[in-house]
């Protein structure tokens, strides 16, 4: 699916406070459908506060989000989810004693067509639903290459391994749009170099991408658009090139003391 004019989710004046501490401050932002968007930022900036606002786990403290024409305000995280919102954690979030299957079936539950009763009574749709959320769990596992460990347990894997599983759990829950918080923390050069090339796939699939990191170079290579937060407020939004030679980005990742532009961020190296 290529980008379109349309936006899928719309941040409008979002601010969040905690007591007098301003995290978020006026936040505008505009996600367009079809593409691969980064919001990036120094430690602190306020980039998770926004996934956190998105995803129903805290409240805006004043503005809108809007998710395909739908204000988002006073719906729980769950809701979020069904209207087609998937997310990635920080910090991985596995059931690591539970197979990679089951993990990613797990994601499915929202979307299965048997209640309680059917689950305790083995019915046919039971069945027919457990049997459909395993064929589509092997295959969302495919998409990022872990197949092949179907019926290991999550905590046998490798960390880039278990990211790559969470990716896939997050798919399973139906996206119209994945939020992908840090997807390349803690994983060394080649297991960033396969997720970039599992992302662009899944890209490549239909699925419109707000991702938030802070790995200069991964987000160069992905996003078509950027945004850049700083002290909870936008500084710059653009493409990869603009984005990179910005003054205020440069400045705020490297501080008024740095003379030369051709340094480490400016360059697109790991911020």
């Amino acid at each position: 699916m290529s980008a379109r004019a349309s936006h899928s989710l719309e941040l409008q004046s979002v601010s969040r406070h905690f007591g007098g501490l301003k995290v978020l401050q006026d936040v505008n932002l505009s996600i367009p459908q079809g593409g691969i968007f980064g919001l990036i930022g120094p430690n602190g900036a306020g980039k998770t506060t926004v996934f956190n606002l998105i995803t129903g786990l805290l409240p805006p403290t004043s503005g809108s989000i809007r998710f395909n024409g739908q204000d988002l305000a006073g719906l729980r995280p769950h809701q979020i989810t069904r209207l087609g919102l998937g997310r990635t954690f920080q910090n991985i979030r596995l059931f690591k004693e539970m197979s990679l299957l089951e993990n990613v079936m797990v994601g499915m539950h929202a979307h299965l067509g048997y209640g309680a009763f059917g689950l305790l009574a083995g019915s046919g749709l039971f069945r027919s639903e457990e049997r459909r959320a395993r064929e589509r769990a092997r295959e969302l596992l495919s998409w990022v290459r872990l197949e092949h460990k179907a019926h290991e347990t999550a905590d046998n894997l490798s960390y880039g391994e278990q990211r790559k599983l969470e990716l896939a759990r997050a798919l399973a829950t139906e996206p119209r749009l994945l939020l992908l918080d840090e997807p390349v923390a803690g994983m060394n050069s080649s297991e960033k170099t396969e997720l970039m090339h599992e992302i662009r796939n899944i890209h490549a699939r239909g699925y419109t991408i707000f991702m938030i990191e802070h790995d200069m170079r991964f987000v160069m290579g992905l996003c078509q658009e950027i945004a850049v937060l700083n002290f909870g407020r936008i500084i710059a939004q653009g493409g990869p090139e603009a984005i990179r030679t910005n003054p205020q980005v440069i400045e705020a990742y490297l501080g008024r003391e740095d003379d030369e532009p051709t340094s480490a961020a400016a360059q697109g190296e790991p911020a």
